[in-house]
């Protein structure tokens, strides 16, 4: 599986395909959709989709595909393998959500939350699909939120395709279990490969599964949390695991709203206001010498005076 293209700036959001079977743009076809990594705290969620005719469903079953969370590693990779192979009559593709966009996503004004998120990757990959001809018939999704309002969702969105919600849609359709397969082995390549863009030096990359609950992801979190600008993209920095801890071993910092005078507010709670930073002059704390963070310099950036 080739992710160069995520690769190239793992800060955004990809999608990627296989080619279009000639045979999905002339006969009925049945698609499902399934994701992977919705719940860890580091690394991207992958949203996938397969498709094949519905002619062809049995064809599909004898590829042996099921749960992506059943199968080894090793079987995963053989079973993408052999649905890459079937690329006569078997189409997928992939939305890699990196998790600067999740947090980035959920923690502004207008909250976007982890559901909506996952839906429009959803509907967006089952666009996508229509856009490129695929002749869809029936759409089988494992479900996010309610069954039954997913479905209608999905039903009036995409009005003439028979759309089918289950919990555990991924054991139950064999065609949700092939994109079940398809959007793990992405994210496991994403994560074994990831290029941090920050200067991190040698990366400890023994981070375990990822899940806030893992010891070693939580000693990773720990290790590379940095006390001022918190931590690198590999971290959803808007789950709660993050931000328990950024908010016990990080700088407080005060941040200026209209409801106080922020130079008081911030006196009051001994700690520096963020207006401070672009004042004429720098109160005396600021003054000593000192090496500038990696962030400015990675990014070229200088203290200038005057305007």
């Amino acid at each position: 599986m080739d992710l160069s293209d995520f690769e190239a700036d793992n800060s955004v959001s990809c999608r990627l395909s296989s080619s279009i079977p000639d045979v999905c743009k002339t006969v009925d076809c049945c698609l499902g959709i399934d994701e992977a990594g919705r719940g860890p705290v580091l690394g991207p969620m992958v949203y996938g989709i397969c498709f094949c005719p519905v002619s062809r469903k049995e064809d599909l079953k004898n590829l042996k595909v099921a749960d992506s969370k059943t199968l080894t590693e090793a079987e995963r990779e053989n079973l993408f393998l052999k649905l890459d192979e079937a690329k006569d009559f078997v189409g997928w593709a992939l939305q890699i959500l990196s998790p600067n966009t999740i947090s980035t996503s959920m923690l502004q004004r207008a909250k976007y939350n982890l559901n909506a998120l996952s839906h429009d990757a959803a509907i967006g990959l089952v666009q996508y699909a229509l856009d490129c001809g695929v002749q869809l018939k029936e759409v089988f999704v494992d479900t996010v939120g309610p069954a039954e309002k997913y479905q209608e969702k999905l039903s009036q969105r995409f009005p003439g395709v028979e759309v089918t919600v289950r919990p555990k849609a991924d054991s139950l359709f064999p065609i949700v279990s092939a994109a079940s397969i398809c959007a793990k082995v992405a994210r496991d390549h994403a994560v074994k490969s990831w290029k941090f863009a920050e200067d991190l030096v040698k990366v400890d990359t023994d981070y375990g599964s990822g899940y806030p609950n893992d010891p070693k992801t939580k000693s990773w979190l720990l290790k590379y949390l940095d006390p001022v600008f918190g931590y690198p993209q590999f971290v959803r920095f808007s789950w709660s695991t993050a931000q328990t801890l950024m908010d016990s071993k990080a700088v407080a910092v005060h941040w200026d709203d209209d409801e106080e005078d922020g130079e008081k507010a911030a006196a009051r709670q001994n700690n520096t206001s963020m207006l401070s930073y672009f004042s004429r002059s720098k109160p005396s704390e600021l003054t000593h010498t000192r090496d500038t963070h990696r962030f400015f310099t990675e990014r070229k950036l200088q203290s200038i005076n005057t305007l």
